[in-house]
């Protein structure tokens, strides 16, 4: 996945920070992260004609300015996603769930495919959202191998999406279960994974492991593995759903879990509620963001601690990044 790294600032992951603290008040480690900086939109006129330009769903969250956000506030009002949201899953026969199934099986298929590909065909709040995703896969990449070498060590790929972290895993000899709830992610995954995996390969040269992939949402997950990864997939959950999806990706991991989610917080919330005021013409997803504090007591309940935390931002991307291990 292609990203500048001229873009991003470093900043850190420690073990056992302060969880009082801003990740940027850390001074840079051996655990250095990549991040960007957020730049400010100034006016609202300039946050709606962004918006206007690259249309977002409920899933592709717009990090704007202060200002932008204040002249905005008054007009939220206005907006009815839970009625939009209502509508979908009349349309599925089903709830979140459902929809989300639909979604990406078709429409956000297309759009997510491009967004997590290569192609040049992507408008530049695509692109930014690119370019955050493949921080967190590389950021994910380094807290696994920070360990140690991967080869052999089990990992479960929990909504693998197109394979972007599930491929990376396998090239450095994980045994990986990848699974997503969309069969056509899964599909282009498998794809996507014998091309890069199976390709130009010589006699002399190991032949990667291909993982294996599934159609599952995470509630059907079984099995134990050493590592458990989830990857962007809360922020179709509600908080109230969430504990028990922590609990039951924490079951099958048997020494690390590793969850990124869209934090939650005043500013954000309101953030979101602006990018909801420009859904696009393509159906979006509910969109539920989630307190750290809240997924750190979910984890508690079941006995694990968090190890390490970061946060990843770009302009139209931002996810809390945690590595919890058995209390």
């Amino acid at each position: 996945m292609a990203y500048s790294s001229s873009l991003f600032s470093p900043v850190c992951f420690n073990p056992n920070p302060n969880p009082k603290a801003s990740p940027l008040s850390h001074k840079p480690t051996r655990r250095t992260l990549s991040v960007s900086a957020i730049p400010l939109l100034s006016t609202a006129t300039e946050v709606a004609a962004a918006a206007a330009a690259a249309p977002l769903d409920a899933a592709t969250l717009a990090v704007i300015g202060g200002g932008s956000v204040a002249a905005f506030a008054a007009v939220l009002s206005l907006s009815d996603p839970e009625k939009r949201r209502q509508v979908q899953a009349e349309e599925v026969g089903g709830g979140d769930k459902e929809v989300v199934r639909e979604y990406f099986n078709n429409n956000g298929f297309q759009r997510w495919r491009k967004i997590y590909g290569e192609t040049d065909e992507v408008n530049r709040v695509q692109m930014d959202i690119r370019i955050g995703h493949s921080k967190t896969v590389e950021n994910v990449m380094q807290m696994l191998t920070d360990d140690g070498p991967l080869k052999g060590v089990t990992v479960c790929d929990a909504g693998c999406g197109t394979g972007c972290l599930s491929i990376p895993l396998a090239k450095q000899g994980a045994v990986v279960l990848a699974s997503d709830i969309s069969a056509a992610m899964v599909a282009e995954a498998e794809k996507q994974a014998r091309e890069e995996l199976l390709s130009g390969k010589d006699e002399l040269s190991p032949v990667p492991v291909l993982p294996k992939f599934e159609v599952k949402d995470l509630e059907s997950l079984d099995g134990k593995y050493d590592t458990v990864v989830c990857l962007d997939v809360l922020i179709h959950y509600p908080q109230s759903k969430a504990d028990g999806m922590i609990a039951h990706l924490a079951s099958l991991a048997e020494n690390r879990l590793l969850i990124s989610f869209a934090p939650k917080t005043v500013y954000y919330d309101l953030l979101k509620r602006v990018g909801e005021l420009f859904p696009g013409p393509s159906k979006a997803t509910r969109a539920y963001l989630h307190a750290e504090a809240d997924v750190e007591r979910a984890l508690q309940k079941v006995g694990w601690k968090i190890r390490k935390r970061g946060l990843i931002t770009t302009q139209f991307y931002f996810a809390k990044l945690i590595e919890a291990v058995p209390a």
